[in-house]
């Protein structure tokens, strides 16, 4: 079973697990990078519960997700239509102040991040921030039903330098919002330079 099936089989769950999560903090740090209206990029939406926020704040969002299951619920609690898309299949050219990627990519293989990384670059406006929050680790591979990637400080803080179109404006590490996990997020601001 592939990540997007497995989401679709256990949207109702994922949402249920997800849509409650506190994750403000992250946000209010996202969001000083922005002005109100502005337009962001909620990248893995899942339940939506980001762009819910994003949009009661005044921003203008765009929630996506490759999950048709997860679209089908987030459009429901968001009252917002949701792109139904792969990250692969993203065209977008300087469309987004903002891109919000809360643990978006923790399932994509590191050999194809570089590519995914600068199709939401190209997304992004000159001067755009990007938020992007990985599993601290060294593990790659399936855990149960799922692919995982998890990363480093330092080789994070590489491949965001090696795209040479970021500038990297803060990296730190969190624990997990969900309370029952012993995960250790990096959390990544970062402007787009060129």
């Amino acid at each position: 079973m592939d990540t997007i099936e497995y989401y679709n089989k256990y949207a109702a769950k994922i949402f249920e697990d997800t849509a409650e999560l506190d994750t403000e903090e992250l946000r209010s740090r996202f969001l000083k990078y922005l002005e109100e209206g502005d337009t962001i990029l909620d990248l893995g939406c899942g339940s939506g519960r980001d762009s819910l926020a994003f949009y009661e704040m005044g921003y203008d969002v765009t929630p996506l997700d490759a999950s048709e299951e997860m679209c089908k619920l987030a459009e429901i609690h968001t009252g917002i239509e949701v792109l139904h898309m792969l990250y692969e299949d993203m065209a977008f050219d300087e469309v987004f102040d903002g891109v919000w990627g809360c643990a978006a990519l923790v399932h994509v293989p590191e050999d194809e991040l570089e590519g995914i990384l600068e199709r939401v670059i190209d997304s992004m406006c000159q001067g755009g921030i990007l938020f992007l929050s990985f599993r601290e680790g060294d593990f790659e591979g399936f855990q149960g039903e799922q692919y995982f990637c998890e990363y480093t400080e330092e080789k994070l803080e590489r491949i965001l330098k090696e795209t040479g179109r970021l500038e990297l404006k803060k990296l730190w590490k969190t624990d997990d919002v969900n309370r029952n996990s012993e995960d250790h997020w990096l959390n990544v601001l970062a402007k787009k330079t060129s």
